[in-house]
């Protein structure tokens, strides 16, 4: 299996620079060390996020997420190519890894994501590993639902993902070739 995304970006320290893209979905924190993205912030929900005193502003490390959060929003890029390094354990990096592995347009419910990474009893476990994702959107956890197919909690609020999801479902590839 080839290396995560945030495993090939070195992790020397740097000052943590942000800008703020108006998205959608309203006004989205993107925060960084200007080689690699760590943060993505909602302006609502319970993955609110705001800039820290400290960390400076500048968007132009940001452009490629900006553009490839564009195109996303616009319907015309399924997967984000971008330098990541979200922080957390080794056990939420890999659940961050699979739910990148959910093709756009696709869902998984949290039993399906534990099974995934080897243990069907991680449910609960798969669970906080997904609120605690530091990059929504990008590193995809809003594809998870219940294993009764209902939406559940999601750090931009549930319309958010509902949101997401039709957007999703929308410009879905496989949708369009049965649509067709």
């Amino acid at each position: 299996m080839a290396a995560a995304p945030w495993e090939r970006v070195s992790m020397t320290k740097r000052a943590t620079c942000y800008t703020y893209f108006p998205s959608p979905l309203g006004e989205l924190l993107l925060a960084g060390d200007g080689a690699s993205l760590y943060t993505l912030g909602f302006a609502d929900g319970s993955m609110r996020r705001r800039h820290e005193p400290h960390w400076q502003a500048d968007a132009d490390p940001f452009e490629q997420a900006i553009a490839q959060l564009r195109g996303y929003f616009a319907g015309e890029l399924h997967e984000f190519e971008l330098p990541l390094a979200p922080a957390g354990t080794s056990f939420q990096r890999r659940v961050w890894d699979a739910l990148q592995r959910i093709p756009y347009g696709e869902t998984r419910s949290y039993g399906e994501l534990a099974r995934t990474l080897g243990n069907a009893g991680a449910c609960r476990a798969v669970g906080a590993a997904n609120r605690r994702n530091p990059i929504p959107i990008i590193i995809p956890c809003h594809r998870v639902i219940g294993g009764d197919g209902s939406l559940t909690g999601f750090g931009g609020g549930l319309a958010t993902k509902q949101r997401l999801l039709a957007l999703e479902r929308e410009h879905c590839p496989r949708q369009l070739a049965i649509a067709s």
